[in-house]
């Protein structure tokens, strides 16, 4: 029998590869320790703080910034739907029902029973069931499992767009943050790139509430088409005295979603639009299955996974992913072998249970095992132990501090103290 671990869940910390260890950036202290412990604990994190800032502030600044964001940065207060209530919603007739047991519906206890899928091995989990139902349509037409599919395909689709619908504004305060502070770097550096593998609109929405412009590979005209070539385009102002050259735009940034939209819709030419309201069976999305691999390359999802692999292989980049669990491996292979590769490549994790899930590579997958052992190894690999909320509010803001200032602090990163 295995001792438990004690969990750092909602504590705030970040491993430094450079140092190979955990920092606490908040530690707790109203426990019984003497005043000197107790301010050597807040010294020691106020000087990670510091340091943490000090990484970031570098890391804004390099020629490339992308980001990855996955499920987790669609929790918390703004309530987008985890896969665990996708399951509740698919499978049981009295989903939302606070500490209930749940009551599967005869046509999912029927499906279950008829595809085989052991829920005491496989446990709750809709990916894994969906991916079930296909592999057994594959070899077998049941009328019944594609039903189930098809009703299941369609509680997704409502449940990552409705939330939005009447959100108060203050709940995608996170999103805000978060691409205000990202989208405030220097226009002769590269646009800030952001895939997502969320279906749901909030990081359209946040854009709009504040006049930032996303370039997601549509066109500006109506209807708006998915064209790839929008990628190419950019967005400059022309000075008013005539001259032929502009200035890039502030707050224009690139937005790829891997598994496509919730306003995404594909018609029976195969053309790509913006609708409000897709159909679950015109949707452009990789509804959750195993199959996502195959999924993501045929179009449009292809051209927005070989941007995702080229934006890995560029130079002087730092990658940011949070709210991602790294369960999809056509997305965590290619980050493994991108920092084993790209020397110029910085990553930086963020996860509420980073911690956790790095020190139990038995029980977790293998992406975190490898990436943990390679910042461990001195690769620049940062993992801090945060919400996305939390970590939006810790990006610095670029703009924040005066020409003055920035000197100041370019020449102390220069010089080390005695």
């Amino acid at each position: 029998m295995t001792t438990p671990q004690p969990t750092t869940f909602g504590q705030q910390l970040f491993f430094s590869p450079e140092a190979g260890t955990w920092k606490a950036l908040r530690p707790d202290v109203t426990g019984g320790a003497d005043d000197v412990k107790r301010q050597q604990v807040l010294s020691e994190a106020a000087a990670a703080r510091e340091e943490l800032k000090a990484v970031l502030l570098s890391s804004l600044q390099m020629q490339h910034v992308v980001a990855l964001a996955g499920s987790g940065t669609s929790l918390g207060e703004i309530n987008g739907p985890s896969m665990w209530t996708l399951w509740d919603h698919c499978v049981n007739s009295n989903p939302d029902t606070g500490k209930d047991e749940r009551k599967p519906t005869e046509q999912a206890k029927a499906v279950i029973a008829e595809i085989g899928y052991e829920t005491a091995v496989e446990h709750e989990n809709i990916e894994a069931l969906l991916s079930r139902c296909d592999a057994y349509l594959q070899i077998k037409k049941s009328e019944q499992v594609e039903k189930f599919v098809s009703a299941s395909k369609a509680v997704i689709l409502k449940k990552c767009s409705a939330f939005l619908d009447g959100a108060d504004d203050s709940k995608l305060a996170s999103h805000r943050t978060f691409l205000h502070r990202l989208s405030r770097r220097r226009v002769r550096d590269s646009r800030m790139k952001l895939f997502t593998t969320n279906y749901d609109l909030c990081f359209e929405h946040a854009a709009g509430k504040q006049g930032l412009v996303l370039l997601d590979g549509f066109s500006f005209t109506q209807p708006r088409q998915f064209d790839p070539r929008f990628f190419l385009y950019d967005i400059v102002r022309r000075p008013s005295t005539g001259d032929e050259v502009g200035n890039p735009l502030e707050g224009v940034f690139h937005l790829y979603k891997l598994h496509g939209s919730v306003n995404w819709d594909q018609s029976s030419s195969g053309d790509i639009e913006i609708k409000t309201d897709p159909t679950p069976a015109t949707a452009c999305l990789i509804y959750p299955a195993k199959g996502k691999y195959q999924q993501s390359y045929v179009q449009p999802h292809l051209e927005l996974i070989s941007q995702y692999l080229a934006a890995l292989r560029e130079p002087n980049t730092c990658l940011i992913v949070s709210g991602f669990g790294f369960n999809d491996d056509h997305l965590s292979e290619p980050i493994v072998a991108a920092v084993r590769t790209n020397p110029h490549l910085r990553l930086i994790i963020v996860n509420p249970s980073a911690d956790d899930l790095a020190s139990r590579p038995k029980e977790n997958n293998r992406y975190w095992d490898a990436l943990y052992g390679l910042a461990k190894q001195g690769e620049d690999v940062w993992l801090i132990n945060a919400t996305f909320s939390e970590f939006a509010e810790m990006i610095p803001d670029l703009k924040s501090l005066t020409p003055a200032q920035r000197l100041t602090r370019d020449i102390k990163s220069l010089v080390k103290p005695t």
